[in-house]
């Protein structure tokens, strides 16, 4: 027998260490993550796409945040209001930076509050409240109300849809109803324009300018501390493609796991489920008010009465313990939720369908019901939807298409006939559909409304009042007379409430419950 030569055993240890090494470091350093879907749609000011929304957290920045106890908190700026509550200055925070090198200034924020303010629901109520918005230096700026209201810091801290990102004012000058082709902003992560690849894979990199507040991570409040170096979100529209990177370390993150996949990993040793969103989600559908045959209050009706929720809820979860139905426009628990209309909204009232269809003289026409196959949380309502309406007499026609599709052509306000839409279904944050401001759905402005266009002046007289009134019972009223004009006049239809898990790897820790996926406080060692 030879004997052994240990220091060449040594030496080469010591090598294979020493490759190993850096391939463990950047395994460690970067961050893979499923998301729901894959991103095409950039722009977080024109689209309410929950997608485009977590892109916009990576990148951009608030001024102000929400932390989990729904207080507004300080985020890129801290803010003082006069003793009458109708001057309030805002102070940006030393070592903001612009993802180009530039330093953030108040004339950024204003260019950017103001389109921002064009479109969201929120903004479009604030800006005639609006006496002025100046700048008194780069890092100071104000705003002049014409009269008292809450909806100022409200606005700005918003978590979803559409929050209040803020860009340079070269990019926040682009009209809010054109898409941006430049993404720079002052957040956490730097978008790596030259690695995306639409709707395949999005790389994010650590910014390492960016300052973080000193107080705790919180929801979007307090201090945004990056762990990782590199951020890759990948589609992959298999979900048991995912389930099994997932388990094999091949990824590190799915941000929504399918519930029937669910008992797959609730074993593992290696991975952990959890519902990151305590407060849940909602679903439901609109319609495009401005064409037949949902240019008609009793069509609309007809509609909401055939689909049952108890339907939608078991194709789509399947699992009771993820889900309820509910009526609520404002969610059930809530301090403004209501009960009104449950009793044909919640059940499948095929006859009461038939009848409203009779009485509407719904002629027969064909409906357009856009159908996601990308993203399982949003792929099953079309489906029960186009069955109960078949079954109450309307002639269905699903087009199908990838969700990010879905979400451009919610804003395509041409007919069916040419190239339109009659229905969509998506679904939104409890967290912040408490209020007629925040819950997108509400809004009735005709045209300047969110998709499907209601035009209902008296929901807008309503809202006017909510937002002046600092009373809480009168909200609270205010709130259940808006129940009863939103479900009499088919502006959005409640499909009910669930909730979300979602599946990380035990290799990464720091993950934040949070209505919204955030991926800063996240470290990562190596496998």
């Amino acid at each position: 027998m030879k004997p052994i030569c240990f220091s060449r055993t040594l030496r080469t240890f010591a090598l294979s260490a020493a490759l190993a090494a850096p391939v463990l470091w950047a395994q460690a350093q970067t961050l893979t993550v499923v998301m729901q879907g894959g991103l095409r749609v950039m722009d977080p000011i024109t689209s309410t796409a929950f997608l485009t929304r977590d892109h916009g957290y990576m990148i951009y920045d608030t001024l102000l945040g929400t932390d989990a106890h729904f207080k507004i908190q300080p985020q890129m700026a801290d803010w003082k209001a006069s003793a009458d509550g109708l001057r309030y200055r805002f102070t940006l925070r030393s070592g903001l930076k612009w993802h180009d090198g530039a330093p953030v200034t108040s004339a950024d924020c204003i260019a950017s509050i103001k389109r921002w303010a064009e479109v969201d629901s929120s903004g479009q109520v604030l800006l005639p409240m609006i006496d002025s918005i100046e700048a008194v230096d780069d890092k100071v700026f104000e705003v002049v109300l014409k009269e008292r209201t809450t909806l100022l810091l409200e606005g700005l801290a918003k978590l979803s849809s559409r929050p209040a990102f803020m860009m340079p004012k070269r990019i926040a000058a682009t009209a809010a109803a054109t898409p941006l082709t430049e993404y720079i902003g002052s957040g956490p992560f730097r978008l790596v324009r030259a690695e995306f690849k639409p709707g395949l894979k999005v790389v994010y990199e650590k910014n390492k300018d960016y300052v973080a507040r000193s107080e705790p991570a919180s929801w979007t409040a307090g201090a945004k501390l990056v762990g990782v170096e590199r951020v890759e979100w990948i589609a992959m529209p298999d979900a048991m493609t995912s389930i099994n990177a997932l388990k094999n370390g091949e990824v590190d993150f799915i941000q929504q796991v399918p519930y029937d996949l669910v008992p797959m990993l609730e074993h593992q040793k290696n991975v952990t489920v959890q519902v990151l969103d305590k407060l849940g989600s909602w679903t439901y559908f609109r319609f495009n008010h401005l064409h037949p045959p949902f240019d008609n209050k009793l069509v609309r009706q007809a509609a909401m009465a055939a689909v049952g929720q108890e339907d939608v809820l078991k194709a789509l979860v399947g699992n009771p313990k993820f889900y309820r139905t509910c009526a609520a426009v404002f969610g059930c628990g809530h301090p403004n939720g209501s009960s009104y209309g449950a009793e044909w909204v919640i059940p499948s009232d095929i006859d009461k369908a038939k009848a409203l269809l009779k009485e509407g003289r719904y002629d027969g026409m064909a409906i357009v019901v856009l159908q996601p196959t990308d993203v399982a949380i949003v792929a099953a309502q079309p489906i029960v939807i186009g069955a109960a309406l078949r079954k109450a007499g309307f002639k269905v026609q699903m087009k199908t298409m990838d969700w990010q599709t879905v979400v451009t052509q919610q804003g395509n306000q041409k007919s069916p006939q040419e190239g339109g839409w009659n229905i969509f279904a998506t679904a939104g944050l409890l967290a912040t559909s408490g209020d007629p401001m925040t819950n997108t759905t509400v809004g009735s402005n005709g045209r300047k409304a969110w998709a499907g266009w209601p035009d209902v002046p008296a929901i807008e007289v309503l809202r006017q009042r909510y937002v002046r009134s600092t009373d809480l019972a009168e909200r609270q009223s205010i709130a259940v007379e808006l129940q009863k004009l939103v479900i009499d006049n088919g502006v959005v239809a409640p499909l009910g409430q669930f909730l979300i898990p979602a599946a990380y790897s035990t290799a990464i820790s720091g993950v934040l419950e949070s209505p919204v996926t955030v991926f800063w406080n996240i470290k990562k060692s190596a496998k």
